[in-house]
């Protein structure tokens, strides 16, 4: 019997290596898989390399991960709002490298790795300093710079419902990156507030098939988060 759950999120990370690459789904705190990230920091994995939307909010979820030391670069398009003082700190000290990807490119790095798209060409960032060292091509009388796939050791991303085969089912804009995530990582890892039985699931609004998913976890949200997610 096909079954990915496991019993806990320290069992879903329990093999993660320190120098791994790791994929964070949400869009600033909506879809941040916070109950994986703290698995992540009990089981301490450090030297990482994380690719996420922004690079953490306050001091939890991915921004204790960075003021733990664990990180030792980060692939995002928005590492600083008004409250990422944990990543301006590192990085202003020289303990943090950043590699800054506008965020339609940083979609679509992912999703090539996900779809075995070997690179692609993209008009954003060129005539900046984001295309230095990159190859340039003029088609039709347009630039565009060359861009390749964002592959992951490990997608950790939140959905709000599964099942044992890893069919997973988002909650509204909770969705942001989970899907490219999950296709784009060698092991997908996704938290559920709920799992379901096989079947409960209606085919069509299964976003994430269970093939790109290979750890489901349930974690009980609470009240507040679920307003937030």
């Amino acid at each position: 019997m096909i079954s990915k759950l496991v019993a806990n999120t320290a069992q879903a990370l329990a093999d993660v290596p320190d120098g791994a690459t790791i994929m964070i789904g949400g869009f600033g705190t909506a879809g941040q898989p916070m109950e994986l990230i703290d698995a992540l920091l009990e089981q301490g994995a450090k030297d990482l390399v994380i690719i996420n939307n922004n690079a953490g909010n306050g001091t939890t979820g991915l921004a204790a991960l960075l003021g733990a030391n664990r990180v030792r670069k980060i692939i995002c398009s928005f590492p600083r709002q008004a409250d990422s003082q944990i990543f301006d700190g590192l990085y202003r000290s020289g303990k943090l490298e950043l590699e800054l990807v506008p965020q339609g490119n940083l979609a679509e790095r992912i999703r090539a790795a996900g779809a075995g798209i070997g690179a692609f060409f993209s008009p954003t960032g060129y005539g900046t300093p984001l295309a230095e060292g990159k190859e340039v091509r003029e088609i039709n009388g347009r630039h565009y710079v060359l861009e390749y796939p964002l592959h992951a050791d490990y997608a950790l991303i939140k959905a709000e419902r599964g099942d044992r085969w890893g069919n997973l089912v988002y909650r509204k804009t909770a969705r942001n990156f989970g899907p490219i995530m999950a296709s784009a990582a060698r092991v997908a890892v996704a938290q559920v507030s709920e799992v379901v039985e096989l079947g409960q699931l209606d085919p069509e609004a299964v976003v994430t098939p269970g093939i790109f998913v290979q750890r489901v976890v349930q974690v009980a949200a609470a009240p507040a988060a679920k307003e937030q997610a």
